[in-house]
């Protein structure tokens, strides 16, 4: 779940955990892998503090009007770019973004969010892209004036959340009260999703959709302009879910997954016809707040998942501790081979406890409630 400073609390209590030393661990303790977690604490207080002074400046006010939100996919991973509708649900946890114009020319990009290790990194070259897209997109030209461009909120970074929509969304949320220019949601979404460019290529717009409007939504893309519906769901619905720690390239898996389908046109059209099918007994099970049937849904599109190899043994792991631990359904969520699992806990004592179990194996756990 996450902690009053937008961190997950097992991320603090695990990942960035200092031991104390002991007489006979001080060698251990002088090693470069207690440095490297010395520098990640540090990092990660330095963050917290100033995202602080941060909202102090701007005031959390205008800072709450940027705010683009992760999601979660429910059914849909890949299935959705060939047109199949996807179930999505965002989550509570956000990114918020403040642009500042400067005398200079160029951008300078200040990233206060939350990540897990290495995915500022391996997502550096992807990110840079996708900020450059939007400001594009949006009539923005640098050379003229510079920007400087800070992203912070509570939304940890990670492979399979929507980390990258939720930064494109709120920077067109930042740009459209800087400049000032005056957008609609639809122009925001756009927005995204042209910054989704620079991360993923050619998107399916879910991310984006999901980061702007928030909520729960049923989404499917269109020769035309993508349809989506936000739903009304008959009760809450309480979701645990769960990081590998590994960073995945949503390109590089998205590409994979084309090459199996243009090698095997039959193979990967029987997976997408029992998808479907899957997809609207899903949505009906949503529609009716059937915990278990969505449960054994759930199930179900995690098996195709494995089919389509876009799962792995982490993942795999995870999703097998959370069913024992008492989830009533549990798959991977997103991209894949790395990345997020989610799992469906009908109670608040069944969020607790698969939460816990999950915390033993995965370096980072979240509760979030789709309501």
């Amino acid at each position: 779940w996450l902690s009053p400073a937008g961190r997950a609390c097992v991320c603090d209590r695990e990942l960035f955990a200092v031991p104390a030393p002991t007489t006979s661990s001080m060698s251990e303790y002088a090693s470069a892998d207690h440095a490297q977690e010395v520098t990640r604490d540090l990092s990660a207080r330095q963050e917290e503090s100033a995202q602080r002074v941060r909202q102090e400046r701007i005031g959390a006010a205008c800072l709450k009007r940027t705010r683009a939100f992760g999601k979660l996919i429910l059914f849909g991973e890949h299935f959705v770019v060939y047109k199949a509708p996807a179930l999505v649900g965002a989550v509570a946890a956000y990114t918020d973004c403040d642009v500042e114009f400067t005398g200079a020319p160029g951008i300078e990009v200040v990233d206060l969010r939350p990540a897990v290790p290495g995915y500022k990194v391996e997502k550096a070259a992807e990110g840079e892209e996708a900020v450059k897209i939007v400001l594009s997109h949006l009539g923005v030209d640098t050379e003229k004036r510079g920007a400087k461009i800070t992203f912070g909120g509570s939304l940890t970074a990670v492979s399979g959340i929507g980390a990258s929509a939720a930064q494109v969304v709120s920077l067109a949320r930042a740009l459209s009260a800087a400049l000032p220019r005056t957008l609609s949601e639809e122009e925001v979404n756009a927005a995204g999703y042209e910054g989704e460019k620079g991360y993923h290529g050619t998107p399916s717009g879910v991310d984006n959709t999901a980061a702007t409007y928030g909520g729960v939504l049923r989404f499917q893309r269109t020769d035309g302009a993508p349809l989506f519906t936000m739903k009304k769901l008959a009760g809450p619905i309480r979701i645990v879910y769960a990081s590998t720690g590994i960073t995945a390239s949503t390109t590089k898996v998205v590409g994979d997954v084309k090459a199996k389908k243009e090698a095997d046109e039959a193979w990967f059209g029987s997976l997408l016809a029992r998808y479907t099918a899957l997809a609207a007994e899903g949505e009906a099970a949503l529609d009716a707040g059937d915990m278990a049937a969505l449960g054994r849904l759930l199930d179900e599109n995690h098996a195709l998942c494995q089919e389509l190899t876009v799962s792995c043994k982490e993942l795999d792991d995870l999703v097998v501790a959370a069913r024992g631990a008492g989830a009533v359904g549990a798959k991977m969520s997103g991209t894949g081979r790395g990345g997020l699992m989610l799992a469906l806990t009908p109670t608040a004592e069944s969020q607790a406890a698969v939460a816990k179990a999950l915390e033993k194996l995965a370096p980072q756990v979240w509760m979030t409630t789709f309501a």
